[in-house]
């Protein structure tokens, strides 16, 4: 089949009878309607329709050699740099459409399986208890339906200790309990899966940690309607339907939510690997994961932040402030970002390699660079557009006040330097959404925290940066022995 349309992804999850729980009720009807995931929805759609759209299918989708059908280009193995560039380019087509605000928009789980068709398929073959043609097979099935994914790795918080072993009577952290003919048994939770229950599948894997209970190592891919499968979500950052009043969270709040195994049977056919420590830590750190996911990341982090550069410099001019030189440094700091973030971006590619199974890599090192370097400035973007809307950020009237009698007033005491007064309400709504709104402060937390904890990402930059030649240039200065 290949690629699908808006409509056909709609139709298909509202097939779905993925039990789902919102504000303690659980939600019935069509999915696409519930007020909650409505407008993610509609953009996810979008998305599906852009690239069976004329003017970008050439550059979305390639030809499977097998069915002859068109697959996206996300699920793109890369043989060449030139494949690499392809993929990039897909991946800021999707990111422009969404201003980089879809931080699971379907390209980054379809990297994330592509990446471990890639590789963790060959690390895992002919280890205990894994199944490394499941992964080829669910790979398949996905890229020839198109299908999209959420996925969940992390533990519950219980006891952050890294000593902490789970005493409970009854299982807290997802683990498996049983198996049997038909497959195995998962019992307990997992937590922070973005767009949970509102994807075609689940995939669920162990992040790799000090110390590890073997019944929690584990990785499989199942529908999200599965029996005994529930997601919970936090409260909606929607503000509502209006464009005006809610621009951003009435198009992009993505949802998240813990995901609760109940006695789940997953079929053996969709086992990556159970009960078997060394297979998930080889499972994320010794594949193309970090390699691949990364990249598709930075490319969206780079278009997010030239919306944010835009969003700056509107304001900027809205309300004439250009002349201030701390306003031009504010502004400077953002394009240093972004032009940094372009630099690593570019630089992983040059530097790329074919890696053991034949597949172009991009090189880790900018790549990590990068993720120790967008959780420090993103949120000092944020900080930016406050600090340049000042005051301006809390005097916003809804759209509803521009259709009633103190029209007259808003037009009056509203305007900026450069634009009447309801679009320099429409801009600055627009900035509050990004940065002062549920929705936006849930952004910032995101890409703070989007790789994991920021020193432990700082540490394994130092870890494993190669430092050796430059201390024995200093020995060598030194004359040391």
């Amino acid at each position: 089949m290949g690629i699908i349309t808006g409509n056909h992804f709609l139709d298909r999850l509202n097939n779905m009878k993925t039990e789902i729980w919102y504000d303690g009720e659980k939600i019935k009807g069509m999915l696409s309607e519930h007020p909650a995931f409505k407008g993610i929805l509609q953009t996810k759609a979008s998305l599906y329709d852009l690239q069976n759209d004329r003017e970008f299918i050439n550059k979305m989708t390639y030809l499977s050699p097998k069915t002859n059908s068109l697959i996206g280009l996300s699920f793109l193995q890369p043989k060449t740099k030139e494949d690499l560039k392809k993929r990039r380019e897909m991946i800021e087509i999707w990111a422009r459409h969404t201003n980089g605000l879809m931080g699971r928009s379907p390209d980054y789980m379809n990297t994330i399986l592509m990446s471990f068709a890639s590789s963790s398929a060959a690390l895992l073959k002919g280890k205990e208890n894994c199944f490394p043609e499941n992964i080829l097979a669910v790979y398949e099935k996905a890229k020839e339906n198109d299908l999209c994914f959420t996925h969940t790795f992390i533990t519950p918080q219980t006891n952050r200790s890294q000593y902490n072993f789970d005493c409970s009577t009854e299982p807290i952290s997802a683990k498996v309990i049983d198996r049997n003919e038909k497959g195995i048994i998962i019992k307990g939770a997992r937590l922070l899966a973005t767009q949970g229950g509102i994807t075609d599948e689940v995939l669920v894997y162990t992040a790799p940690k000090k110390f590890m209970d073997p019944a929690e190592a584990f990785a499989f891919s199942i529908p999200s309607d599965t029996e005994g499968l529930k997601f919970i979500c936090r409260e909606s950052f929607v503000g509502g339907d209006s464009p005006f009043n809610h621009p951003l969270s009435s198009r992009y709040e993505e949802m998240d939510s813990i995901v609760v195994f109940d006695n789940v049977l997953v079929p053996w056919d969709r086992v990556f690997f159970y009960d078997n420590v060394e297979a998930a830590s080889d499972f994320m750190l010794h594949s193309s994961f970090h390699h691949f996911a990364t990249h598709q990341v930075l490319t969206r982090q780079i278009v997010k932040t030239e919306f944010v550069l835009g969003i700056a410099e509107l304001l900027v001019e809205t309300i004439n402030v250009k002349e201030y030189q701390h306003i031009q440094e504010k502004l400077s700091e953002i394009i240093i970002g972004l032009e940094t973030m372009k630099a690593l971006l570019e630089k992983s590619e040059q530097d790329a390699k074919l890696d053991e199974w034949g597949y172009m890599r991009p090189s880790l090192l900018p790549l990590q660079v990068a993720t120790n370097v967008f959780p420090r400035i993103y949120p000092r973007f944020s900080e930016i557009i406050q600090l340049i809307g000042a005051s301006g950020m809390v005097s916003l009237p809804t759209e509803k006040a521009f259709e009633s009698g103190i029209r007259t007033d808003l037009d009056q005491y509203l305007q900026g330097a450069s634009k009447a007064a309801e679009e320099r309400v429409k801009i600055f709504r627009l900035a509050w959404d990004l940065t002062m709104s549920s929705f936006g402060t849930r952004q910032t937390h995101y890409e703070r925290y989007f790789f994991g904890d920021p020193i432990r990402l700082s540490s394994t930059l130092y870890q494993t940066y190669p430092k050796s030649e430059h201390v024995k240039n200093v020995s060598d200065f030194l004359d040391l022995h």
